[in-house]
């Protein structure tokens, strides 16, 4: 039974496998029709209880931005209709989900000096959509759940002592040792395709690094790197560095086509 089930699950994750446009192998279980109608009931909800932002210099400058990038996305994204709001929330932050739905904090727009730190932070997060990365992780989650079902069966059957603390054992193993990590490659990876994006669109990749540094001058506690979803603010830096001169030479291109987006509150 345990080696069906394992067979299973193994069969499962390979008819799911995809490559990322970085070229990271993924596995994704869910069609994305599924996954937009998802993200859209998401965002309505979000829109349903959280204030949204008036103030028309502020809808104009964001969504001036939005459109400069989403004008570089592949076909597919490019063409579909996106919604992008400002919500009224003092945390430095902003979010895009599947279905075309961007969404940005007020709070972020006193952390993001000028447009092209903002564009950094909405780059990276359409980078997310269009890697797929809710799709990979609504899988992944799947995929570890069902595991740990097969594992607490087997050792069932095997009436093997100490069962629970094993369990528990391996649900921490698995939030650390495999989920964890997958998030902060999400993270990195849409660091990447946010900076690459942000050139494509004539913003200057330079404004990734400085808003990355206006977040570690925020300060507050963090948890230790291989405990946290997200990379310590010094390692997006020297990563994102290290992609500079790629991504200089897309925002050269860029402004040859004459691509120099003016976004203004």
């Amino acid at each position: 039974m345990k080696k069906v089930v394992a067979c299973m699950l193994v069969a499962l994750a390979l008819s799911g496998c995809k490559t990322s446009p970085t070229g990271r192998t993924q596995i994704m279980l869910y069609p994305e029709q599924q996954m937009d109608e998802m993200g859209v009931a998401s965002f309505d909800q979000i829109k349903s209880k959280q204030a949204i932002e008036s103030e028309k210099s502020s809808n104009q400058y964001v969504s001036c931005i939005a459109d400069a990038l989403i004008a570089q996305l592949p076909n597919k994204y490019a063409s579909q209709k996106w919604e992008v709001v400002v919500f009224k929330d003092d945390s430095a932050n902003a979010f895009a989900l599947p279905g075309g739905k961007i969404g940005v904090n007020t709070g972020l727009l006193k952390v993001a000096k000028n447009q092209h730190q903002l564009a950094a932070v909405m780059g990276h997060e359409v980078g997310h959509v269009i890697a797929q990365h809710a799709n990979e992780r609504v899988s992944q989650s799947s995929l570890l759940q069902a595991g740990l079902q097969v594992s607490n069966a087997v050792m069932q059957m095997n009436n093997i002592e100490y069962r629970n603390t094993i369990m528990q054992g391996l649900g921490v193993g698995a939030q650390v040792g495999i989920a964890l990590p997958f998030s902060r490659s999400h993270e990195t990876e849409a660091d990447i395709i946010g900076l690459e994006l942000m050139a494509k669109a004539g913003f200057k990749p330079i404004g990734a690094v400085e808003l990355w540094q206006n977040m570690e001058k925020l300060g507050g506690e963090r948890p230790m790197e291989f405990l946290s979803t997200h990379p310590s603010p010094d390692n997006r830096i020297q990563r994102l560095n290290n992609k500079m001169h790629s991504a200089n030479s897309l925002y050269q291109a860029a402004k040859q086509q004459g691509l120099s987006p003016n976004c203004k509150m």
